[in-house]
């Protein structure tokens, strides 16, 4: 089924609001963000929408990121009560590095955060539920994360957040750079 939100009418007056209402809405972090020592994660402070009761949303994105190797990058979402959803991203998996924490050799993984490492992260998981991400352990060293999702609003509005914090609290900061972005789209 194909869903697009608003449904203009037949004969209907297209006003500006409408068609804003159409056009996906694009949240762009306009400053460095680093973060250390802390494994609690909190809302991105550029990286945040203001979402609709009884709406569903897409949404899409890229974080671009440095992290220690020791210390990881964990992404969480912060969403309405009565909000469900599912989300996916593309990115370096944890436990890569040699000398890490965590194994020195990547397998596949299922849905949980071990110990054991990842390639990739590609999995999906529930729209309030965090995932780490890798770091190189290289200061100066950029990674990214492709991030995708759906969200459907329950009976409350509220705000939809990116939070972040490191996996392993670590010295060396986290860093979530400029440029960083998150598109979202009402479709109904």
């Amino acid at each position: 089924m194909v869903e697009f939100y608003p449904e203009p009418l037949a004969g209907q007056t297209l006003r500006a609001s409408t068609l804003r209402d159409m056009l996906p809405k694009t949240a762009r972090k306009t400053a460095d963000t680093p973060r250390s020592a802390t494994t609690t994660a909190t809302a991105d402070t550029h990286l945040t929408f203001e979402v609709e009761a009884n709406a569903v949303y897409t949404w899409w994105g890229w974080l671009k990121y440095d992290a220690p190797a020791a210390g990881d990058i964990n992404i969480d979402f912060t969403v309405p009560s009565g909000a469900l959803g599912e989300w996916t991203a593309t990115g370096v998996g944890i436990g890569r590095v040699v000398g890490a924490t965590d194994a020195a050799t990547p397998v596949v993984q299922a849905d949980t955060q071990a110990s054991t490492g990842y390639m990739v992260r590609v999995e999906t998981t529930d729209v309030a539920a965090a995932r780490a991400f890798g770091g190189l352990g290289t200061a100066g060293t950029p990674l990214s994360v492709d991030l995708k999702g759906t969200l459907r609003m329950g009976s409350t509005a509220g705000t939809f957040s990116l939070d972040w914090a490191q996996r392993v609290s670590d010295a060396t900061a986290t860093t979530v750079y400029t440029d960083s972005w998150i598109t979202m789209l009402r479709i109904a």
